[in-house]
């Protein structure tokens, strides 16, 4: 079973961190926003046995690597900020989950960040809204 947690864990830690990772440059590059500098430490969380979870990664194999047609279908920079929020929102609702059953500490974070990500997620698409 940990092999299987591993490879989720590992799964939703790159979903989270690239979401967060697109927004944050759409920021500092589009709009020159200081919210950047915010996205920038929230994706930054230590993982302990990182390591050890990368072991099963398994890319090559995953079964749903082929993009929907929603997820190819993006008509301005708004759209693709909604997506990537939400796709890190998602992911730390996934992490806090998993990590109960191994670490309670890692899963509380996960919950910070996951309400944190609602609170910028209103301000940033103000900065988005204003700025086109």
């Amino acid at each position: 079973m940990k092999n299987n947690l591993y490879r989720t864990i590992d799964a939703n830690l790159n979903r989270f961190k690239e979401g967060i990772r697109v927004v944050e440059d759409i920021l500092r590059y589009e709009f020159n926003s200081s919210l950047a500098k915010k996205l920038k430490n929230l994706r930054h969380i230590k993982i302990p046995n990182y390591e050890e979870i990368l072991k099963y990664r398994n890319a090559n194999n995953d079964i749903l690597k082929p993009s929907t047609k929603n997820e190819q279908l993006r008509t301005s920079l708004k759209d693709i900020v909604i997506a990537n929020l939400k796709r890190a929102q998602e992911s730390a609702r996934v992490l806090e989950e998993i990590y109960k059953l191994i670490d309670i500490n890692l899963s509380e974070k996960f919950k910070q960040k996951r309400y944190e990500l609602y609170s910028l997620e209103k301000e940033i698409l103000d900065i988005i809204s204003r700025g086109t």
